[in-house]
């Protein structure tokens, strides 16, 4: 058996941003066709008018300020409103790939290692551009990496279950490196015409390498515990499959986009994913206060403060608990490997740490690292 660690990370994020108040600003201009269009139904009750946005909401709902997107202008079109992407050849490399080739570069430069030396390649996303051949087989290729690459998807659980994944076969010996990459396009899959959610996500792509300890280049993070679950619910469902699709198919299918029961989601999930952390602590024989950080999803800044709370027993210090939803917002399963990477330089050999990812599913994985 061998120790698997992280070597590597990065971080994909594109150049383009919209701000809340650019967003309310488009948004509220579609609300305001939409009520005059159903003016009549309106006046008789027979319909209900769309309510405004603000950026005092957004910032309150959710604590997001800001999202980076691959495509700003068919989002903020209130004759559109979601992305215009440009429509790819099947010689060309796909969009997903495209971000995840540049959030890979960075992990395997700070590894010390090249696309040859991979012999395992995971996308795990919540959406995939197409059914197949996968798009890890495609990173593969690109990358010039040997072995083999499967798709995951586990929503916003993703990034942790392919660690997971990944972390299971460098121990066993049958990969001895492995690269995780979570290409997230979820400006396609969000209803930006919906109030309620309109604001939620953004665009990025993250990535890790995982390796044998014994082999690593530089600094690296073991990791000393994995732990998935998943437990069925209808309260975050898309009915979507792919980023291909027009609108005009899903006019009267509102499940066919991004959908949450907000009030369920916090009631049923926060419990869960508190318990599931401190249980896999306890199993590792780890205690709350020896924890030095904790990368959580970035889903809601109230859900992580009530996780951080119930995990560490008291209100966690910023930096003990590090949030990068305001600039990001809502990117699915890369959210938690974006707030590892961006704050992670700074811990010292034998700080212990946790990446936790939850959502859909419902899932939750958790991943114990210690940097070495």
């Amino acid at each position: 058996m061998y120790q698997p660690a992280i070597t590597g990370h990065g971080v994909f994020t594109p150049r383009q941003t919209i701000t809340n108040d650019e967003l309310v600003v488009a948004f509220n201009a579609y609300a305001e066709r939409w009520n005059d269009a159903h003016a009549e139904a309106i006046a008789k009750g027979e319909a209900e008018a769309m309510g405004m946005s603000s950026a005092a909401f957004i910032l309150s709902a959710s604590g997001i300020e800001n999202r980076y997107v691959m495509d700003k202008s068919g989002v903020l079109d209130p004759d559109r409103m979601y992305p215009s992407l440009r429509p790819r050849s099947d010689d060309e490399p796909g969009i997903m790939a495209e971000m995840a080739l540049d959030a890979a570069g960075k992990a395997l430069a700070m590894a010390g290692r090249d696309g040859a030396e991979i012999d395992l390649v995971i996308c795990a996303a919540s959406n995939h551009e197409r059914a197949y051949p996968a798009i890890a087989i495609e990173i593969q290729k690109l990358l010039g990496a040997g072995g083999f690459g499967f798709d995951m998807n586990v929503a916003c659980s993703s990034a942790t279950f392919g660690i997971q994944a990944a972390a299971d076969m460098v121990r066993s010996g049958s990969v001895r490196r492995a690269l995780v990459v979570n290409p997230e396009i979820c400006s396609g899959h969000l209803e930006w015409r919906d109030r309620d959610c309109h604001f939620i996500f953004g665009d990025v792509a993250t990535a890790v390498v995982i390796e044998r300890a014994d082999e690593a280049q530089g600094a690296r993070f073991d990791i000393h515990g994995t732990r998935c679950a998943t437990e069925f619910s209808n309260n975050i469902r898309n009915n979507n499959g792919f980023l291909r699709r027009t609108r005009d198919q899903m006019e009267d299918r509102r499940d066919m986009q991004f959908m949450q029961n907000g009030r369920k989601v916090f009631k049923e999930v926060l419990p869960m994913v508190s318990a599931h952390i401190l249980g896999h602590l306890a199993d590792e024989g780890w205690t709350a206060d020896q924890l030095r950080r904790l990368w959580l999803h970035q889903a809601n800044k109230t859900m992580n403060d009530f996780i951080g709370k119930k995990v560490l027993g008291r209100e966690p210090a910023p930096e003990e608990q590090p949030n990068i939803l305001q600039d990001y917002a809502n990117t699915s399963s890369a959210g938690s490997i974006i707030a590892f990477s961006k704050h992670s330089g700074d811990l010292a050999p034998g700080d212990r740490g946790v990446i936790c990812s939850f959502g859909a599913g419902y899932s939750v994985g958790s991943v114990l690292v210690a940097r070495a």
